[in-house]
């Protein structure tokens, strides 16, 4: 595919999960107006909303996995390779959004497209940190992945609504993650 195919192509599946994101009912031509392309461009890459939602699903899971892949969860100490991890979800926020706002959507393509892989860095990860003592031993990797990515679709979900600066998405997710939601009462000396 030509440089500029291929950017159309991208920014049409970009645009896509963005707007389902957001509007799971959303329109091709709200797609492609997101897009900036017409519709007709739209339906030479993606001749029908199912395939778009296909390949949207496809390309999803692939950002989202270069992104962890690029965070490099297996450098550095735990915690701050944990730290990246985060960043880098909240930066390929809406296609978390995408690919988990609707559990139907995963579940009907099969378990070929989940968006991280057996093998899973996070999970490895997870497991290296409660392994050196970062990490709470006693809750389950797949617990821990679990509440991450419900934090950092809840911190993307809140900057998309205006309830949170965009900028602030991954401080309010660390600081939930690593102190919790209670706050420890001050010592009297």
């Amino acid at each position: 595919m030509s440089g500029a195919r291929s950017r159309t192509r991208r920014a049409i599946l970009s645009a896509a999960a963005s707007v389902l994101a957001r509007d799971r009912t959303a329109t091709l031509p709200a797609i492609a107006e997101a897009a900036n392309v017409g519709r007709t461009t739209l339906h030479r890459y993606f001749p029908d909303r199912e395939a778009l939602i296909r390949e949207t699903i496809k390309d999803s899971a692939e950002v989202v996995s270069r992104s962890v892949q690029d965070a490099a969860p297996h450098e550095g100490p735990p915690l701050e390779a944990f730290r990246r991890v985060i960043t880098a979800f909240v930066d390929v926020g809406d296609r978390l959004m995408f690919l988990f706002g609707d559990p139907r959507l995963l579940e009907s393509r099969g378990p070929t497209s989940q968006p991280i892989a057996p093998g899973d860095p996070v999970l490895d990860l997870i497991r290296r940190g409660q392994a050196e003592g970062v990490f709470d031993p006693e809750l389950s990797p797949f617990w821990i992945r679990s509440v991450v990515w419900s934090l950092v679709y809840t911190g993307c979900e809140e900057a998309a609504n205006g309830n949170l600066p965009r900028h602030g998405v991954v401080s309010t997710v660390l600081r939930t993650l690593e102190n919790g939601i209670t706050r420890t009462p001050a010592r009297s000396s």
